[in-house]
């Protein structure tokens, strides 16, 4: 169960309804706008009904009355909707977190790169320094003797 504190708990989830219904008539073997039609059908019909606009009674409306198709081409209509909804997003979503995904791949590459480039430095000025040392010692000595 969904613990968000805007959650309704008053309001079943689908899975509610579906459990407390009785086991759905097999498949109506019509057509996918037969069962769009049949579905207009059925709310229109029941629009008359008093509480006909509360969730509860459309989805009560629902469990009673619809087949295995139409929850399908109910399924396929919601699933459209809302890919429809989330294409303008995703494009979004997908460009920011590649930009942060390479800017973090940078950053890495760029504090790993800047180590080595230290180390190397370091260790290249240290062998220049022993080297210019030992040569002036070595000039020193030859100069005293």
């Amino acid at each position: 169960m969904n613990q968000d504190p805007a959650f309704d708990t008053s309001i079943p989830v689908l899975t509610e309804v579906v459990a407390d219904s009785p086991a759905p008539a097999a498949p109506v073997a019509s057509a996918a706008p037969a069962a769009v039609a049949a579905v207009a059908i059925t709310t229109e019909t029941s629009a008359s009904d008093d509480d006909a606009d509360t969730p509860e009674a459309l989805e009560r409306r629902a469990a009673d009355r619809w087949s295995g198709e139409q929850w399908s081409v109910m399924e396929r209509r919601l699933t459209e909707r809302v890919l429809q909804q989330l294409q303008g997003r995703i494009d979004f979503v997908l460009e920011q977190r590649l930009r942060d995904g390479i800017a973090e791949a940078v950053d890495k590459a760029m504090a790993g790169f800047s180590a080595e480039i230290r180390t190397s430095l370091h260790q290249s000025l240290d062998q220049v320094v022993t080297r210019a040392v030992s040569q002036e010692i070595a000039h020193l000595q030859t100069l005293g003797k």
